[in-house]
């Protein structure tokens, strides 16, 4: 997906999260049709995936808040890069730095809708991989500093407290082998690890890829273009129709052992046209969920429901940035909770609670939302 179209949404609704964004106090709680929500971690730079870890604990994904420069001049505005990026265990109330100095490129004026540390994913051997997006063609990395080339557009992953190796070029592959056959565009966005290697989605690149222990890099999915009627202030021909990219955001593994991918759909960013697709390695992706709305990450809890993640419900084009946790059950969705939800960007799911990552544009004002879930069968 080409960056300018994505953030052009996401740059729009921090301008407003600047004015209306309310940093919650550990410990608030508020509740929903059921479900209670409580905050158990504040003052997050633009906070996306998050895991829980084999100790048990909450780990998160900061994209940062970039930096003093350079600086760069975008559609949006001019961004600028830092090294404020990190991952972050949540350990009894308190927010510990794992990895801290990771490349980030945030709004100049405020840091707002950063691109940097975008997932975490341990695997069955207790290692932390975590991806670093780029939002942009893998072309550019040559105008960033040396930090930023290494590491931005890479699935990393941690070796001991505060270090890290490369173990996939994510956007090198995208600028080699352009899966998906559109203009050079790469954004790992999420990250899933398993026994047999690391599946990452590339949402800029609009594929689902594999990382084989070996480092190499190969083609799962791609997900193509969709036609869509053209929204009425492009001023084009009644009935006119433009694509629509599928702008893929998420991957995880369901109860039957299938990857399921959620997509955010990009510009127009057409209300109630994301999808979920289901995908078996060798097989062409199944869309398997429909009807919602720029999906930002999926989960499926211990009974093997599904549930979706939204991060504007109401669309990224409407000036609301209200976002939505739907589930998924017998063929139907229903939201379970969206009060207080604000640009979520990230989903996790245990012991009967969804761990959300919540105001994930903002920097400083970020904030993980434990959801008491109600059971339903």
């Amino acid at each position: 997906m080409r960056r300018s179209r994505l953030l052009m949404a996401g740059v729009a609704m921090s301008t407003a999260l600047a004015v209306t964004a309310v940093v919650p106090g550990i410990g608030l709680a508020h509740s929903q049709g059921g479900a209670t929500a409580t905050t158990i971690a504040s003052g997050l730079d633009n906070p996306r995936g998050l895991t829980f870890g084999p100790d048990g604990n909450l780990y998160v994904a900061e994209a940062g808040r970039g930096g003093a420069g350079p600086c760069m001049t975008g559609p949006e505005g001019e961004v600028c890069y830092g090294t404020s990026g990190a991952i972050t265990k949540i350990y009894k109330g308190k927010q510990l730095p794992v990895i801290s100095g990771l490349p980030s490129l945030g709004g100049a004026e405020d840091g707002g809708s950063a691109i940097g540390p975008s997932d975490v994913s341990f695997n069955r051997f207790g290692q932390l991989y975590f991806t670093v997006g780029l939002g942009a063609d893998p072309a550019v990395r040559a105008n960033l500093p040396q930090l930023g080339q290494q590491a931005m557009g890479w699935l990393l992953r941690a070796k001991g407290w505060n270090k890290w190796r490369q173990i996939a070029d994510i956007a090198g592959f995208e600028a080699t082998a352009n899966p998906d056959g559109g203009l050079p565009d790469s954004n790992p966005n999420s990250v899933l690890a398993t026994k047999h290697g690391q599946y990452v989605v590339d949402a800029g690149g609009n594929s689902l890829v594999f990382v084989a222990p070996n480092g190499k890099v190969s083609t799962v999915a791609t997900f193509p273009d969709r036609m869509v009627p053209a929204p009425p202030e492009l001023g084009l021909p009644p009935g006119a129709q433009i694509p629509m990219q599928s702008v893929p955001t998420s991957v995880v593994q369901g109860p039957d052992g299938a990857l399921y991918v959620g997509e955010l759909t990009g510009f127009p960013f057409q209300v109630g046209a994301a999808r979920v697709h289901r995908i078996v390695p060798g097989k062409a992706p199944q869309v398997v969920a429909t009807g919602f709305t720029n999906i930002i990450d999926l989960g499926f809890d211990r009974d093997g429901k599904l549930y979706v993640l939204e991060i504007a419900h109401n669309g990224l084009l409407s000036g609301d940035p209200t976002g939505a946790l739907l589930r998924v059950s017998h063929g139907k969705s229903k939201i379970v909770y969206s009060q207080g939800l604000t640009m979520p960007g990230g989903l996790a799911l245990r012991h009967g609670s969804a761990y959300v990552s919540n105001c994930s544009v903002c920097a400083g004002a970020g904030t993980i939302e434990k959801i008491s879930l109600p059971y339903h069968r």
